[in-house]
C-alpha cells in the first residue's frame, strides 16, 4: 500500500497556478504525462533545430559562396597557364628556327671569309703590307732606309703575295716586320710607283667625274704593273664601308700650317685594289666635316692645308714615289710646295703631273701662300704664280701648270684653259690632251696609254 501510494505521488504534477490569491494543483493521469512529456521534447527539440539553423545558415551560404570563388579563380589559373604554355611552346620553335638560321648564317659567313681572304690574297693583302710599313716608320718602328727596301721587296713579290701567311696581319707591327725580313726574295714588279693627291675618289666620294677618273685609271695603271695609290681628305661623308681593312695609324702625324705644326689622324685601307691613305686635322677639325666637298670661301684654306699635309707624310713615311699625280686647282698647290720645300727631303727623284678637268683657277690674295709656308714675294711673279689677267691675285692652278713636269687637259671641247693662253704657249711641251669623257673601252685604254707615256717622258727628265 505504501509502495502504491509513492507511486501516485511520483505521478502527481504540481500545476502552480497563482490566480490572485488562491492556487490550484491539476493531478494528471499517467496516460496524459506520457503524451504531455512527448510534447514537451518535440516542441523544445523544433525549437532548438530552428535556432540551429538559424544559428549556421548564413555562415555555411558564405563558405560555399567562397569555395566556388576559389573554384572558379583556379579555373582561370589553369587556363592562364595553359596559353602560357603555349606561347612557351611557341617561342621555343622560334628560337629554335632563329637558332638554325643564325647557324646556317654562320656557315655562309664562313665561305664568305674564306673567299675574302683569297681576295686579299690577290690585292689587299699587297696594299696591306706597304701602308703597314707606312705606319712602321711614322711609330719609329724602322727607319726610312729600311722601309725602302722592304716596299721594294713587297713590290718584287707582288705575285708571289699569297705566300705572307695572313693570320700575321692580324698582330702588331713588330710582328708583321719580322715576317717581312724573312720574306723571300723572288719575282719582280716592273712599272712605277704614283701617288694621287686628290679630292675624290669613286665610291667614297664623288663630286663630279674627277671620282671616277681617279679610280679608273688607277686600276688600270696597276693592271699594266705600276704601283698606285691615293690620298684624299677624309671628309665626315666618306663612305667607310667601301674600305677594305680601314685602320689608324698609331701616331700622331704633324703638318706646318698657318705658322706652326699641326697634328694629323692617319688613315690607311684598300677600295677596288688600291691602296688609300685618308689625312684627318685634328686642330682643324671643321675643315672636312661639311656637307659638300666644295664650294666655301674657306676652300683655299682647306685644300693647301690637306696638300701640305699629304706632302708631310709622304716625306715621313719615307716613300719615294716616281710620279705624284696632282687634279685641278684644289691640289696644284703640291707643284710650287714640291719644289720650294720638299725636293730635298728625300724626294729628289719624284716628279708632278698635273690633270686638269675643272678650269676654276682658284685665285687668292697673295699673302695666303703663306699659310701653308710659301714665300708670296717669290710667287707673286708673272712667270710664276701671278694672275695674267689679276695682277693683285696668284692663280693656283696656273703655279700647278708652271711647276709641273706634264700637264694632261681632259677636255673634249678646249684645246687649253681659258686665261692661261700665255702660260700654256710658254709651256707648250708639257702639255697632252685627253678626252672629257670615257665612254668606251678604246678611249679609257687611249687615256691610260696617255698617262703611261706621261709619266714615262717626266721620269727621264
Amino acid at each position: 500500500m505504501m509502495q502504491a501510494a509513492a507511486a501516485v505521488n511520483l505521478s502527481v504534477i504540481w500545476n502552480l497556478s497563482l490566480r490572485g490569491s488562491s492556487s490550484k494543483v491539476h493531478i494528471l493521469s499517467p496516460k496524459y504525462q506520457k503524451s504531455h512529456a512527448l510534447h514537451c521534447l518535440r516542441s523544445e527539440g523544433h525549437e532548438e533545430l530552428e535556432n540551429s539553423q538559424e544559428n549556421i545558415g548564413l555562415p555555411y551560404v558564405a563558405k560555399q559562396k567562397d569555395i566556388w570563388n576559389l573554384f572558379r579563380e583556379a579555373q582561370q589559373n589553369i587556363l592562364l597557364l595553359n596559353k602560357q604554355r603555349v606561347a612557351a611552346v611557341e617561342e621555343l620553335k622560334n628560337l629554335k628556327k632563329e637558332k638554325d638560321e643564325l647557324l646556317e648564317r654562320i656557315n655562309q659567313l664562313e665561305e664568305e671569309s674564306q673567299i675574302v681572304i683569297k681576295k686579299v690574297d690577290k690585292s689587299s693583302l699587297f696594299w696591306e703590307l706597304l701602308l703597314r710599313i707606312d705606319a712602321m716608320v711614322i711609330n719609329g718602328l724602322v727607319n726610312i732606309e729600311e722601309a725602302s727596301s722592304m716596299r721594294k721587296l713587297v713590290k718584287e713579290h707582288e705575285v708571289n703575295i699569297s705566300e705572307f701567311p695572313f693570320d700575321v696581319l692580324q698582330q702588331g707591327d713588330a710582328e708583321v716586320l719580322a715576317e717581312l725580313r724573312r720574306f723571300p726574295h723572288k719575282v719582280q714588279r716592273n712599272g712605277f710607283h704614283v701617288i694621287h693627291i686628290c679630292t675624290e675618289m669613286a665610291p667614297l666620294v664623288s663630286a663630279g667625274p674627277l671620282a671616277s677618273y681617279i679610280t679608273g685609271l688607277s686600276c688600270a695603271l696597276q693592271g699594266k704593273g705600276y704601283l698606285v695609290e691615293v690620298i684624299l681628305p677624309k671628309y665626315s661623308t666618306l663612305d667607310l664601308d667601301e674600305i677594305e681593312g680601314l685602320r689608324e695609324i698609331e701616331a700622331d702625324a704633324y703638318s706646318y700650317f698657318n705658322g706652326q705644326l699641326h697634328a694629323n689622324r692617319i688613315w690607311n685601307g684598300v677600295v677596288c685594289g688600291i691602296g688609300v691613305t685618308l689625312i684627318q686635322p685634328v686642330y682643324y677639325s671643321s675643315m672636312f666635316s661639311r656637307d659638300k666637298v666644295y664650294g666655301y670661301t674657306d676652300d683655299f684654306d682647306r685644300f693647301s692645308y690637306f696638300s701640305r699635309a699629304s706632302l708631310d707624310y709622304i716625306a715621313k713615311s719615307g716613300k719615294q714615289p716616281d710620279v705624284l699625280h696632282i687634279h685641278n686647282w684644289q691640289t696644284a698647290i703640291v707643284g710650287p710646295l714640291f719644289w720650294d720645300v720638299f725636293v730635298n727631303q728625300g724626294l729628289e727623284g719624284t716628279r708632278i703631273l698635273l690633270t686638269c678637268q675643272d678650269f676654276d683657277k682658284g685665285l687668292v690674295p697673295p699673302e695666303k701662300l703663306e699659310l701653308c709656308g710659301l714665300d708670296p714675294a717669290e710667287l707673286r711673279r708673272l712667270d710664276r704664280l701671278q694672275d695674267n689677267k689679276n695682277p693683285h691675285f696668284v692663280n693656283i692652278l696656273k703655279g700647278g701648270v708652271v711647276y709641273s713636269n706634264k700637264v694632261v687637259i681632259m677636255s673634249s671641247s678646249h684645246s687649253s684653259i681659258p686665261g692661261l693662253e700665255p702660260t700654256l704657249a710658254i709651256h707648250k711641251d708639257k702639255l697632252l690632251f685627253a678626252p672629257f669623257e670615257l665612254e668606251n673601252p678604246m678611249e679609257k685604254d687611249l687615256c691610260c696609254d696617255l698617262h703611261v707615256s706621261a709619266y714615262t717622258s717626266i721620269k727621264n727628265l
